[in-house]
Formats: structure tokens, sequence, C-alpha cells
């Protein structure tokens, strides 16, 4: 695998307290706001947080890698008997997951197609 790009994500119980404190903490607000229940930022080439109040992932730490080639990803892992789901169409990627052993969703997703809406 060549990640490209990690988001360490967040679940918080109330997304605009935790907005406001993270970008308290960070000193900058929210770089972009992909949904109502999510929002982002970017700290680095590489990386950045997100925080969720959607209760999808209540409970569990989740990642997300954006990888160049889901389909080759797909094989690889495959070979390592590691089983990605099915592919998962969104607005800006296309998604695929797993589960790692302790039941952390790992998302991987190729490169937003077009830019995110702005915060």
């Amino acid at each position: 695998m060549n990640p490209k790009k990690i988001y360490t994500a967040l679940l918080t119980a109330d997304l605009a307290a935790a907005e406001d404190w993270y970008t308290k903490l960070l000193g900058r607000g929210p770089y972009h706001r992909p949904m109502d229940t999510l929002v982002q930022w970017e700290l680095f080439d590489q990386g950045g947080l997100m925080l969720s109040s959607s209760g999808e992932i209540a409970g569990k730490g989740v990642m997300f890698l954006y990888v160049d080639d889901l389909a080759a990803e797909r094989h690889r892992l495959q070979g390592l008997g590691i089983a990605l789901g099915d592919d998962i169409p969104g607005d800006y990627s296309t998604l695929a997951q797993l589960r790692d052993p302790d039941g952390n969703v790992i998302t991987l997703a190729t490169p937003p197609a077009r830019p995110f809406p702005p915060a």
C-alpha cells in the first residue's frame, strides 16, 4: 500500500461545541464541511483531523486512507487474506471499508474527484 493521505477521525456528541474547542486548540477553523455531520482540518499535506457526530461511527476509531487505485489495493489485500468490503460510491470518492481485529473501521478511498465545499 502506498497511502496518499490520512485523517484521524473522532466522534463527538456535540459537533458545534467540538468544532469550537478544536478551533481554539488548533488556532484555526475547519477547512471543509463535506456534510452536516462532519468537519475537516488539513493539518499537513498528507494528514488531517475529522470530527463527526454521525452515529455510523459511534464508539469506534475510524481511519480514512486515500489511495491511487482501490482495485489494486483490494487485490493486494485479498492476497493477504484481508477482505475489503464492496465499493461504496460517494459524492467525492469511491470508498471501501474493512475492520481491524479490534473492530475499528478502516476506509480506503479514491482521491476526491472535486474539491470539498468550504466550511
